[in-house]
């Protein structure tokens, strides 16, 4: 192995999961939430930024471990479903996986690059698209289109807009 596989992946002691105040766990969230449910009434061009799953996989990637990942993940898209006009499960379906993923991810690699956060917000965020296009299809009998150029094109926006936040909420951890 070269030097920069060296180092994105864990050969050495496993990092110890990421550590946030109550409210933090709490309040970020649930800001992302309502930010995906009203901004885009007032601010339409925003309706393509998805930060309940950003902010899932952040959370699932710092915690490390897929219980939490998986639980992270459920909660925060059943009060996505509940909050907004989706049928109730479809978000807590898919966010319940990418938070299991994620955290899985995270025990495999370093997830404090950010070439590699580039990469992940970008393959979660078509991970998301993908798999809620399939759910509808498949639970609800609904024939939503996927557009595969728009997914990709929005997911890149989306692994810009993770850079920064990711970066944001690595100052609200505890340290200690």
């Amino acid at each position: 192995m070269n030097g920069y596989s060296d180092h994105l992946l864990l050969d050495r002691p496993r990092k110890a999961s990421s550590r946030f105040r109550m409210w933090v766990t709490v309040a970020v969230p649930f800001a992302a939430i309502l930010f995906q449910v009203y901004v885009p009434l007032f601010l339409q061009y925003l309706s393509y930024l998805e930060l309940p799953l950003l902010v899932t996989v952040y959370f699932s990637l710092m915690r490390r471990q897929p219980v939490a990942g998986t639980l992270i993940g459920a909660g925060i898209g059943l009060v996505q479903d509940s909050l907004s006009h989706q049928p109730l499960g479809m978000f807590g379906i898919v966010k319940t996986l990418v938070g299991y993923f994620a955290a899985n991810v995270s025990m495999r690699f370093e997830v404090d690059n950010p070439v590699l956060r580039f990469i992940l917000g970008f393959f979660f965020f078509f991970f998301h698209q993908f798999f809620y296009w399939v759910l509808t299809r498949a639970l609800l009998g609904q024939n939503l289109g996927f557009d595969l150029g728009q997914t990709l094109i929005v997911g890149l926006l989306n692994a810009l807009v993770a850079l920064p936040l990711f970066h944001f909420l690595d100052k609200l951890k505890e340290t200690g």
